[in-house]
């Protein structure tokens, strides 16, 4: 029996009246009072009234980014010990096993989209912990295209709809990567077949950020979460992903859905990378750049635990629609880091639920802390909770028993002495290695067949670049895959028909001096 069988079954288990929303029983629910059989309706029959301006406020306003999106619950266990490093209780012992919701999405398109376009993947988690909610709000990538939160809106204009055509425009995307070298690793990623995960089941994800864990001494780390899907890589091909786009646009979502109620619960693997501040002080690359990643042979993964999904939502709109994620709600013993896309997200991501759900968003169910809630916040649209009754709305007071725990008191971050204010290029001297780490992909990480996979796909999206800049654009994205690798460069300009030596002579011969 499905679970929407299930669902039916318990709700006809026992007769219930029709009623209003006030809870007012009625019988007509399909006919509306009327002068007569043939005669015009009458404005007295509120019936009518209700369940059309209901119905015409039924849509809240869609994710900017992140629309299309499926969730579940589960539970993350410990299975190792990582207490020296946090006094974060959810990591407190072995065996201890914590709720869990945790949604995938795709970025770029609308709430109606396809959920096997070629995008990068959401992987949104929140952990009902005694200590509150704690979201780890990241992707199936561990890297992003940009390091500075400013250049977010920008970014994700180009991966919208042209202002002019209202289409998507590939020749916004690459122009907008062109000029912004630092993406260079993330488009790799996207335009390789990892770009098309076969559902969520078969993805890792990934914190992306760098945070921090401070143990019981108030000690210190840098962090980087990893959760590595035990269901294995599976990826679909371009021209898979585009035939299943025409099949089933919610494959990914019935996937799950189905998958969760046949009880083949997925599971993913959660790691962590460690890296002291000693470390990240001397690392060859920015450990809180969120284009680069932090080498495994240089901090392996640790084993933390294991995350399982084993309950579907039982209403999508009512879990799904209005769950709320921000990298902001962090627990004690877990801390932030000077990663500058993580400082704009915490600011960003609740600004944006507040304006989606309203300023008490948490306040729904799936975003309630299960635990206590003890603050001096009132009012405002849709408080449920009764608003505190008739104790006091400011602090401090003579009257209420609510009290800052000490133990709870916050470490201030780090200071290496450069924290001067200002406003420093992402890309100076030191900070503008974008090939690197993209060339080690493509040479060791990728095979052979990854390889071709890659040039055709990037090619097959280089191709819709258009009008009078569209050779300019080429050339110059052109130009970070010579930088990356030069038999990748070659194998792309090829593949669109591009002379280097012709086409772009100054750059090509540049690149062989190197």
């Amino acid at each position: 029996m499905s679970a929407f069988q299930n669902l039916k079954a318990f709700y006809m288990s026992e007769e219930k009246k029709l009623t209003t929303a006030s809870g007012i029983p009625y019988y007509y629910n399909e006919d509306t009072l009327s002068a007569g059989p043939r005669g015009p309706l009458l404005l007295q029959d509120f019936i009518l009234h209700e369940k059309m301006a209901h119905f015409n406020r039924e849509r809240i306003p869609e994710r900017v980014v992140h629309a299309k999106g499926s969730a579940a619950y589960g539970t993350f266990t410990v299975t190792h010990d990582i207490t020296r490093f946090t006094k974060a209780r959810i990591f407190g012992a072995i065996g201890k096993q914590t709720r869990t919701l945790l949604r995938f999405s795709t970025v770029g398109g609308e709430k109606g989209s396809a959920d096997t376009e070629r995008d990068p993947r959401g992987f949104a988690l929140k952990f009902y912990t005694e200590d509150g909610n704690w979201d780890l709000v990241g992707n199936n990538t561990p890297i992003f295209f940009i390091k500075d939160p400013k250049k977010f809106g920008d970014f994700i204009h180009t991966q919208k709809r042209d202002p002019y055509t209202n289409c998507k425009s590939p020749t916004m995307m690459w122009d907008f990567w062109s000029l912004n070298p630092e993406s260079l690793h993330q488009v790799m990623f996207l335009m390789s077949d990892r770009g098309t995960p076969y559902g969520y089941r078969h993805m890792h994800g990934f914190g992306s950020h760098t945070f921090s864990l401070i143990n019981a001494a108030n000690e210190r780390v840098w962090v980087k979460f990893h959760f590595k899907t035990a269901q294995g890589i599976k990826n679909f091909t371009n021209e898979e992903a585009v035939e299943m786009k025409g099949k089933d646009p919610d494959f990914a979502q019935r996937d799950l859905v189905e998958a969760i109620d046949r009880k083949e619960y997925p599971r993913w693997n959660v790691k962590i990378q460690v890296m002291t501040l000693e470390e990240a002080r001397n690392y060859k690359y920015n450990p809180f750049d969120l284009t680069k990643v932090w080498l495994h042979k240089d901090f392996p993964l640790i084993d933390v635990g294991v995350l399982e999904l084993n309950e579907n939502p039982k209403n999508y709109f009512a879990e799904v629609e209005q769950a709320a994620f921000a990298p902001a709600h962090i627990v004690n013993g877990i801390d932030y880091s000077p990663d500058k896309m993580l400082q704009g997200r915490i600011l960003s991501y609740p600004d944006a639920h507040r304006h989606r759900l309203g300023p008490n968003y948490e306040q729904i169910p799936v975003n309630r802390c299960p635990y206590a809630v003890n603050n001096y916040e009132r009012d405002g649209f849709m408080r449920v909770d009764g608003n505190g009754g008739s104790n006091p709305n400011y602090f401090p007071n003579s009257f209420d028993n609510i009290k800052p725990d000490e133990s709870y008191k916050n470490v201030p971050p780090p200071s290496n002495g450069d924290h001067e204010p200002g406003w420093f290029s992402r890309n100076s001297e030191g900070e503008n290695d974008h090939y690197s780490q993209p060339g080690n992909f493509y040479r060791q990480v990728l095979s052979d067949y990854d390889k071709k996979e890659l040039v055709k796909n990037i090619t097959g999206a280089m191709s819709g670049i258009s009008g009078p800049k569209k050779d300019e654009i080429i050339n110059r994205q052109l130009c970070h895959f010579f930088r990356a690798d030069i038999g990748l460069g070659m194998a792309v300009a090829s593949a669109l028909g591009v002379n280097p030596e012709t086409s772009m002579p100054m750059q090509h011969s540049e690149k062989l001096k190197v």
